[in-house]
């Protein structure tokens, strides 16, 4: 029985995505320039894939002579851009020490260090000092303000106009518009006040407002403490 050609649509099928290279063989070298591509086009388009970039920097580790320091820069300025989450951490752990002391790296790290701590002056002084490597990735700046609102929104109920504006590193007009544009679409209520007197009351949650998370207590069911007691006995 004559086989039949397979059509040019069929051949077509054998090609994969990234993320399906990465799931079915995450330890061949052969993908490494396609993860390093995949870095690229994540920053061009905006946006994020952590299994791939850390399937990259474990084949660095293999292929330490392909490691390119501009794609760790990159992956690493994305981990930032995704803070809460340990990404950042994860990525540095894949990453020798010796290649952590080049010098953007070192930066990157000292920014990841004050976002941490929320130290947020120092880092927007730090990252105008160092625009090439984090401007080089779309969205880095927008980011980073939302972290640093979500971060001020564990802390405070009402918070003074010069701590956000130095967290967001956004003043003057511009601050005037971002803040009434939280208003309109993120519930925050703009007390009545002018210039750095103005307090701006966020959103309340359980960290804000302590009286809105639930006692664990409180929430056991009867039949679950009956139950200890009966095991007690």
């Amino acid at each position: 029985m004559v086989r039949e050609r397979e059509t040019p649509k069929q051949q077509q099928q054998v090609s994969y995505t990234v993320e399906q290279l990465v799931a079915v063989n995450p330890y061949n070298p052969d993908i490494l320039p396609d993860l390093e591509n995949y870095v690229n086009e994540q920053v061009s388009s905006q946006t994020y894939s952590l299994d791939a970039n850390l399937c990259l920097l474990r084949l660095y580790q293999f292929e330490p002579e392909r490691m390119s320091t501009q794609i760790v820069a990159r992956i690493l300025v994305k981990a930032l851009m995704a803070m809460p989450a340990p990404d950042f951490s994860l990525c540095l752990f894949l990453i020798p020490e010796r290649v952590q002391m080049e010098e953007q790296l070192k930066t990157l790290i000292v920014l990841s260090h004050y976002l941490e701590t929320g130290r947020f002056r120092q880092f927007w002084d730090e990252a105008a000092k160092n625009r090439h490597i984090v401007e080089a990735v779309p969205g880095f700046e927008q980011a980073i303000q939302t972290y640093a609102i979500h971060v001020l929104s564990l802390t405070y109920q009402k918070i003074p106009r010069p701590v956000l504006a130095e967290a967001i590193n956004i003043e003057g007009l511009s601050l005037d518009k971002f803040l009434e544009h939280q208003a309109a679409n993120s519930g925050w209520i703009l007390e009545k006040g002018h210039g750095r007197g103005q307090l701006i009351v966020l959103p309340r949650n359980e960290f804000n407002h302590p009286e809105l998370k639930k006692i664990a207590a409180d929430s056991v069911p009867l039949e679950h403490i009956t139950r200890i007691f009966t095991i007690l006995g």
